[in-house]
C-alpha cells in the first residue's frame, strides 16, 4: 500500500509538472520583464527630448510649431503608462502604442526640419543628442522585438498541451498583447516649412 501511494504521488507530481505549474508563470514573468525593457527604452528617448528641443530652439526659433508638437507629444507619451498587469488589455496597450507613435512622428518632423539649418547640424551638442535619439530608437526596436518574442512564447505555452491545462485551471491565464506597429507607421513624416505653393 505504501509503495502504491509513493508511485501515485510521483505520478501526480509528474502530471502536475507537465501542466505548466512552473513554466507558465516563468514565461509570463519573462514577458513582463521584457515589457519593462520596452518602457525603459521609450523613457530613455523621452528623457533626451528636452535637451534636443532646447538645442534646436536656440538655432531654429522659427520652427516653433514643430517644437511645440514634440513637447506635447512627449508629455502625452510619458503620461500613458501600461503596467505589467495591463498587458492582457488590448485597449491599454493600443493607447500606449498610439502615444509613442505620435511622439515618433513629431520627432521625425523635427529632425527633418533641422536639415534646413546647417549651422545647427554642425554643433557638437546637436550631433550628440541626435546620436542619443538614434541609440534610443535602436534600443526601442530591440526591446520591442524581445518583448514580442517573449509574448509569443508565453501565448504559445498557455495554448498548447499540456501547459494549457495548468494555465487555465491554476492561473486563469489570458494571452498577452504583442506590440504592433500603428497603421501608417511605414510612411515618412510630412515636413512643411510653411512655404508651399
Amino acid at each position: 500500500m505504501m509503495k502504491f501511494r509513493a508511485v501515485l504521488a510521483l505520478a501526480g507530481a509528474a502530471l502536475l509538472s507537465a501542466c505548466g505549474l512552473n513554466s507558465v508563470p516563468t514565461a509570463e514573468e519573462n514577458a513582463k520583464a521584457k515589457w519593462a525593457d520596452v518602457q525603459a527604452a521609450y523613457q530613455r528617448r523621452a528623457d533626451t527630448i528636452p535637451a534636443l528641443v532646447n538645442t534646436v530652439k536656440g538655432a531654429a526659433a522659427s520652427e516653433g510649431k514643430i517644437l511645440t508638437d514634440v513637447v506635447e507629444a512627449r508629455a502625452k507619451a510619458t503620461s500613458v503608462q501600461v503596467s505589467a498587469n495591463d498587458l492582457t488589455d488590448p485597449a491599454k496597450v493600443q493607447a500606449f502604442q498610439a502615444a509613442q507613435q505620435q511622439l515618433s512622428g513629431s520627432l521625425g518632423r523635427l529632425i527633418a526640419s533641422v536639415e534646413a539649418y546647417p549651422q545647427l547640424q554642425s554643433q557638437q551638442t546637436f550631433k550628440t543628442l541626435m546620436d542619443q535619439i538614434e541609440g534610443s530608437n535602436n534600443r526601442i526596436t530591440v526591446s520591442v522585438r524581445d518583448y514580442n518574442a517573449a509574448v509569443q512564447a508565453y501565448n504559445t505555452r498557455i495554448r498548447t498541451f499540456p501547459d494549457a491545462i495548468g494555465a487555465k485551471i491554476f492561473y486563469g491565464a489570458k494571452p498577452i498583447v504583442p506590440f504592433q506597429a500603428q497603421a501608417g507607421a511605414e510612411k515618412m513624416p510630412e515636413v512643411s516649412f510653411g512655404n508651399s505653393n
